[in-house]
């Protein structure tokens, strides 16, 4: 497998979860802007869409959009847990995770990269992602991870989301709970490992 990545981006979710199962894999890095890759190819080739994390399978598809990438990893290697059993409630709850982090985390916080963005704009998704916070850490209260006790791939993605706030001045020491959750996913091996190997390939002009 190979799975294409941008410094920062949400493929760092799919990537933790490589990492936690311990499967073979390649790295492949995106420049966003030029859409060249550290293979010398056209990433608009990979994915048409244009944007990361893309993952290239053995047999020549390619999966995008990290919750599908991150879902199909873990059924990979049901044993190691990243995801309840298909058929079953708590793999609703999974789905139910990622959706809640894609579309209120994730696309809800997109536009404050915007360095162009209306102040009034910026304040307006701050204001709401603060609220998604505000519940969040709530549901944190009583549990390590977000599916209770065992890590999943949904922590994967949440980890990385959560990533972005500070270059968006965002201090998530506000949210005791959330702040103890990163901190605690960010010592596993497979952070640490993910972000190594993604260090050690050079950046694209």
């Amino acid at each position: 497998m190979k799975l294409y990545f941008a410094a920062g981006a949400c493929s760092f979710a799919p990537h933790i979860a490589l990492q936690e199962l311990g499967l073979p894999y390649e790295l492949v890095r995106v420049n966003n802007r030029t859409k060249r890759t550290s293979e010398g190819g056209d990433f608009w080739t990979v994915n048409p869409k244009g944007y990361v994390a893309a993952l290239r399978l053995d047999c020549g598809a390619t999966l995008t959009e990290a919750p599908a990438i991150l879902q199909f990893l873990a059924d990979l290697k049901p044993e190691a847990g990243l995801a309840p059993p298909n058929g079953e409630l708590e793999r609703v709850r999974l789905q139910e995770w990622l959706n809640f982090i894609a579309s209120e985390l994730h696309a809800g916080s997109s536009p404050l990269f915007d360095q162009a963005l209306p102040k009034a704009a910026r304040e307006f998704f701050e204001a709401r992602l603060s609220k998604r916070f505000d519940w969040l850490d709530s549901a944190l209260a009583d549990r390590p991870f977000l599916m209770g006790g065992v890590f999943t791939v949904a922590d994967a993605y949440l980890f990385t989301v959560l990533g972005w706030m500070p270059r968006f001045s965002i201090d998530l020491g506000r949210w005791p709970k959330i702040g103890a959750y990163v901190a605690r996913i960010a010592a596993r091996s497979s952070v640490e490992a993910a972000r190594a190997r993604e260090a050690a390939i050079p950046a694209v002009e």
